[in-house]
C-alpha cells in the first residue's frame, strides 16, 4: 500500500529509515523532500534519452530500454551505499509522480527481502502540499519584523535572539543571501522550489502560539520570491527597528563583509550593477575605493549615497510605523539587544 504524505503543518516524519528520491540528479538538485537522499535510477543523459525514445519511438522501446537502465543502476546502488542494510531496513522510495522509476526500485528491493514502500503520488505530491501551504492557505502564525538600515546587525542579532530561545525565521539563511546587491554568498541561491521546501520545513518547527521574529524583508530575497501566504503575514506584521550612527553602521558592514571585500574584482562586478541606479561616475569613485583597500569609506559612501535613501522611500511608501531600539554594534551590544527582543517576545 502506497505511503500518504502526512501534514505539512508539522515536522515531516515518516515510519521509514531513508527516504530515496530515484529520480534524476538535476531533478533532486531543484528540489525534493526533506532529508531524502538521492539515488537516481536513470541519471540526467540517461532520463533524456528515454524520454526523447517515448516521444519520437514508442513507448514500450523506450520502456524496454528504460528498463535495462534501471537494473544496472540499481545494481550499482545495491552494491554500493546500500551494501551495508540489513535485513530490518525499511526505506521509502518516490519518482516524479510516483510511477515506473520509483516502483521498479522498490520492487527490486523488495525482492531481496527489504521493506520498502513508494510514496503515493511521488514528489508530485508533496509539491502540492507545499503550493497549499505557502500559496493557498493562510498561515497562523504573529510574525514580528526586525527592520534597520543596512549595517544595523539585523542577521546578526536575529541569530542572537534565536541562540536564547527566542522563536526566528531566518529567510535570508533559507535563500542563501544578504537581501542586496552585495548580498550573494557562496554557493549561490538554492532554487525557488527548495526555497520553498525549506520554508516549509522550517515553518513546521514553529510555535503558533508565541510571536516569530522576522528580518524585514522586500517581496524578494535576491532573486527568490517570497511566497504570498509568507507574505501576507509579514505586511500585517509590527515593526521593531534597529538604529545605529552611519559611522558605526560602516564598521561593522566592513567586518561583517570581508568575506566579499577579499575578492577585489569580485565586489567590483557587484558594485557595477549599481551604475544605472548611481550612474558611473560614482560607481567609478566606489571602484577606486576598492583598489584603495578603502572599505569602511566605501560602506559609509554606499550607506550615505546608496541604501539609506533607498530604505526611507521603502518605508514611506508601506506607512508602517516601527518602535525603535537604539543599538551599539559592539559584541555586547549586540547581547544586549537581542536580550531586549527576546523579553519583548516572552
Amino acid at each position: 500500500m502506497p505511503q500518504e504524505l502526512p501534514d505539512l503543518s508539522r515536522p515531516l516524519t515518516l515510519p521509514f529509515d531513508t527516504v530515496i528520491d530515484v529520480r534524476s540528479p538535476d531533478e533532486f538538485a531543484e528540489d525534493h523532500v526533506p532529508g531524502a537522499i538521492s539515488l537516481p535510477v536513470l541519471d540526467n543523459e540517461e532520463r533524456a534519452i528515454v524520454g526523447t525514445i517515448y516521444k519520437q519511438d514508442s513507448p514500450f522501446k523506450a520502456r524496454k530500454i528504460g528498463a535495462a537502465m534501471v537494473s544496472r543502476n540499481a545494481a550499482r546502488h545495491i552494491e554500493g551505499p546500500l551494501a551495508d542494510k540489513d535485513g530490518g531496513w525499511k526505506p521509502l522510495v518516490y519518482c516524479w509522480r510516483g510511477g515506473q522509476r520509483s516502483n521498479s526500485f522498490a520492487s527490486i528491493l523488495q525482492q531481496i527481502g527489504w521493506r520498502a514502500d513508494v510514496l503515493k503520488g511521488g514528489y508530485q505530491s508533496y509539491r502540492r502540499a507545499v503550493v497549499a501551504r505557502l500559496y493557498d492557505a493562510p498561515l497562523p502564525f504573529r510574525f514580528v519584523l526586525l527592520d534597520g538600515d543596512t549595517g544595523t546587525a539585523k542577521t546578526e542579532v536575529l541569530h542572537r535572539v534565536s541562540e536564547r530561545g527566542g522563536q526566528v525565521l531566518d529567510l535570508e539563511g533559507l535563500a542563501n543571501h544578504r537581501g542586496s546587491v552585495l548580498g550573494p554568498r557562496p554557493g549561490g541561491q538554492p532554487s525557488q522550489k527548495m526555497l520553498e521546501s525549506r520554508l516549509v520545513e522550517a515553518l513546521a518547527a514553529l510555535d503558533p502560539n508565541r510571536p516569530v521574529l522576522v528580518e524585514a524583508e522586500s517581496s524578494k530575497v535576491g532573486n527568490l520570491l517570497i511566497p504570498p501566504s509568507v507574505w501576507s503575514v509579514m505586511r500585517a506584521a509590527p515593526r521593531w527597528r534597529l538604529e545605529a550612527s552611519p559611522a558605526d553602521r560602516a564598521k561593522y558592514l566592513a567586518r561583517a563583509y570581508s568575506d566579499i571585500s577579499e575578492d577585489r574584482q569580485g565586489l567590483k562586478d557587484i558594485l557595477s550593477l549599481l551604475i544605472r541606479l548611481q550612474g558611473r561616475e560614482r560607481v567609478a569613485e566606489w571602484h577606486a575605493m576598492v583598489d584603495r583597500g578603502e572599505f569602511e569609506a566605501l560602506a559609509l559612501d554606499l550607506i550615505t549615497r546608496h541604501y539609506d535613501s533607498r530604505y526611507a522611500k521603502a518605508r514611506s511608501a508601506s506607512g508602517e510605523p516601527a518602535e525603535r531600539f537604539p543599538i551599539r554594534l559592539e559584541a555586547d551590544g549586540l547581547d544586549r539587544a537581542a536580550d531586549t527582543l527576546v523579553a519583548r517576545l516572552s
